[in-house]
């Protein structure tokens, strides 16, 4: 689970995650979609965004998303 999984597992918008985390939801969306590397992300921003989706191991970050950019799981039943 990437940085879109986990926000779609808290069901928030990135710009929820920017209110609490104080990154632009733009800088999100870029870590979202890999045009920023989250590799790339400052230690500061890894534990940010960790604090607001829940995350105890900052390396579930850097794992790549099974959701594709602009598009939502769809529930399996």
């Amino acid at each position: 689970m990437g940085i879109r999984d986990l926000r779609h597992a808290q069901n928030m918008t990135q710009r929820q995650i920017g209110d609490i985390t104080g990154i632009s939801p733009k800088r999100i969306g870029d870590y979202e979609t890999g045009y920023i590397q989250p590799k790339n992300m400052t230690l500061e921003t890894a534990i940010r965004l960790g604090d607001a989706l829940h995350v105890h191991d900052l390396r579930q970050l850097l794992t790549p998303d099974t959701t594709p950019p602009g598009r939502q799981k769809k529930n399996q039943k």
